[in-house]
């Protein structure tokens, strides 16, 4: 045994179970360890994209990632992905071959990169054992929640090694709540008539306890972006905190008299830059790491320890309170507590449709068992605010380091780790384009991922800033171009729609007349040739025609082992003229009737407006078919990940993934309509 071998070896004995990367000579060995200890695979097209779906893989699960790279380049091309797993404290492991000798092409100081990151940077030695040092990283990950680089010097790798391979068990040390500090928190508590919790990233298992110590205290709930979904189905749940705060969220935390902040920096976008935070507010935070304490909006009271634990703690020091809930308030949040129940004036006509519309109506056929995967740019406050989730496990949010193209890893990652769930990527057109590389990923591992676009062809956030004040916006808008038939030539069932009235453009998957059907595909399976075979799209998408379409693709064709077939298309089903199938909605222009099959509007205009397309592309092939782990398909395993995908009780069926493209206009700004330049 050589050295990488032990190192691959003792991280998989350590308990890393999903390994991320692309292989080169460096990197081969340590790898194929990996393999043979039990850990899995999944190979990348690009080392950003692996480093990426590490990091939403980690979120999702609560456990250490590992992303294997080779020396040089195939460091410096993950260090995106890298930095916002630093950024986020995301406990992931990087293994990067290195090229110590000055003189190689591939040289580099890796260590000062990790460092510039916010990375912790190790260097396997040869005079220490391998087992050790890979254990020491592990640790490192796991305990302090950090993003470690473990460099391999190509000359230390190949050196000889016949120590044992055993590692120490490894556990998160328990951290004491310092009595004095909890006391001073119920206190506050039981002193407080209008208490607000905003739970973040450390808070995302504490659920049960965060709510009993709210109904002792009577504090409202709400979240960072990153902890979405965490008290849903509480009646006093707020949602997000911060930019994407509804308006009657925004009105209530700033009428806060205390504000405990529970594993929640607290940052600008969870407070608007601060403005949620009224003056005289007291603010406390909970956090392990004490530094928190004073960064962002300053902490009156830093209590340090566990999120469950502090509250567990200070729960047992308190009586019933009201605080902050009353009848009348439970009914406010009930009726206007999201997004979708906020008035606004539907800018749908001209041939485009308003993305809130489309939104609203996506969150309304999508199963409600699903996990959102949203990229940085314009158009993510759309999908972040009008599509739910069921949990805290249903929103991964890659948005520390806000680098656009990161989305659609992400969804991967997310996908692979919760596969009980249908993924759905929301990625602007710019996004899609970078990250375009790992739509063969996604076919691969045959994911049944919906991809929605939103396509303005521009740096949408670029135009709106600039714009307004008449700066030239040449070097931010492109040509228009077909990401349905880019995603169609990887095998992905797509298509590119002009709601009202225009062609969809090519010819979907289902068009084919010979040749081997879409990776993934099942035998059986004939959605994709009902779905986009030609036509044209006439008005806006209805919730009815969405729900006949799901009910009819379903009906249409089963699997051959006698499942039903993944649901549903984006649009009615109807035959066309040319005696293709053609996806066909009702129309909108001003002589139409505003009738219960159309997506919900308020103040709906007749006017065109030149904002906001949806040049929707449609197919939504999700659907999870419970099977055991064994069950799953040989050609899942084939060279790119094991047999059977870790901590699931269900594995992913053979669907095939399926793009919506989507296109907003960059030149207009929509009325009272908040603008999405950076996230919260």
């Amino acid at each position: 045994m050589i050295f990488a071998e032990a190192v691959g070896r003792a991280l998989a004995a350590c308990g890393a179970e999903m390994t991320f990367g692309v292989v080169g000579s460096g990197n081969f060995h340590v790898t194929n360890a990996l393999l043979a200890g039990g850990s899995h695979f999944i190979a990348a097209r690009h080392e950003a994209g692996a480093a990426t779906m590490a990091d939403a893989y980690a979120r999702m699960t609560d456990g250490v990632a590992l992303v294997s790279v080779h020396q040089g380049p195939g460091l410096t091309n993950a260090m995106t992905g890298v930095t916002e797993a630093a950024k986020s404290r995301t406990p992931l492991i990087v293994l990067a071959a290195e090229a110590t000798e000055v003189t190689s092409n591939f040289h580099i100081d890796q260590a000062a990169l990790a460092t510039a990151v916010g990375a912790v940077p190790m260097r396997l030695d040869a005079a220490r054992s391998p087992v050790a040092q890979a254990a020491e990283a592990y640790r490192m990950a796991l305990e302090e929640r950090r993003t470690v680089l473990l460099n391999l010097p190509l000359d230390v790798q190949s050196a000889p090694y016949d120590g044992p391979i055993e590692v120490p068990a490894l556990a998160p040390a328990a951290v004491t709540v310092d009595t004095g500090e909890a006391d001073e928190l119920a206190r506050a508590l039981a002193a407080a008539r209008r208490p607000v919790f905003i739970a973040g990233r450390g808070a995302r298992r504490a659920r049960r306890e965060l709510e009993e110590l709210g109904e002792l205290t009577g504090a409202l709930l709400a979240t960072s972006a990153v902890a979405k979904g965490l008290f849903r189905g509480s009646p006093w749940d707020l949602d997000v905190s911060g930019g994407f705060a509804t308006p009657l969220a925004a009105e209530l935390i700033r009428g806060a008299d205390l504000v405990v902040a529970w594993g929640c920096a607290l940052n600008m976008w969870t407070t608007r830059h601060g403005s949620l935070v009224s003056p005289g507010t007291k603010v406390v935070k909970v956090d392990l790491d004490p530094a928190a304490f004073k960064t962002h909006v300053p902490a009156g009271l830093g209590v340090t320890g566990d999120v469950a634990d502090v509250a567990r703690a200070v729960a047992g020091r308190l009586t019933q309170g009201q605080g902050y809930r009353t009848p009348e308030l439970a009914r406010r949040i009930e009726a206007e507590g999201r997004w979708r129940a906020v008035p606004y004036e539907d800018e749908s006509g001209g041939g485009r449709i308003d993305p809130r519309t489309l939104t609203i109506g996506l969150d309304d056929v999508l199963p409600p068992e699903r996990i959102i995967a949203v990229d940085s740019g314009n158009f993510m406050g759309y999908p972040s605010m009008f599509l739910d989730v069921p949990d805290e496990g249903g929103f991964c949010f890659t948005q520390a380091f806000q680098s656009v193209g990161l989305g659609l890893a992400t969804a991967i990652g997310a996908a692979l780790a919760r596969p009980d769930r249908v993924p759905v990527a929301a990625l602007g057109d710019g996004g899609a384009f970078m990250g375009l590389s790992e739509l063969e990923t996604v076919v691969r591992l045959r994911l049944p991922m919906m991809i929605v676009v939103y396509d303005d062809e521009a740096y949408g956030a670029e135009v709106h800033h600039f714009g307004p004040h008449d700066h030239p916006l040449d070097t931010v808008r492109f040509p228009p171009a077909d990401l349905a038939a880019i995603a169609r030539g990887h095998g992905i069932p797509a298509v590119t729609g002009h709601p009202p009235g225009g062609p969809v453009r090519g010819r979907g998957v289902g068009a084919r007349t010979a040749g081997r059907p879409p990776p993934g595909a099942r035998q059986g399976d004939e959605r994709a040739r009902l779905l986009v075979a030609g036509g044209g799209v006439q008005g806006p998408l209805s919730r009815q025609s969405l729900r006949k379409a799901r009910a009819s693709s379903a009906a249409a064709s089963t699997s051959a082992s006698g499942m039903p077939a993944p649901a549903a298309t984006a649009a009615e089903i109807a035959p066309s003229t040319n005696g293709t199938s053609a996806i066909t909605t009702r129309p909108s222009s001003s002589s139409s009737r505003a009738d219960s099959t159309e997506l919900p509007r308020s103040g709906m205009s007749t006017t065109p407006s030149p904002w906001s397309t949806l040049r929707i592309a449609s197919s939504m092939r999700s659907v999870l078919v419970p099977r055991p782990p064994s069950a799953v398909p040989p050609a899942a395993a084939t060279g790119v990940c094991a047999p059977a995908m870790p901590r699931a009780s269900a594995a992913v069926s053979a669907a095939s993934p399926a793009l919506w493209e989507t296109r907003t206009s960059p030149t207009i700004t929509p009325p009272r309509a908040p603008r999405w330049p950076a996230p919260p």
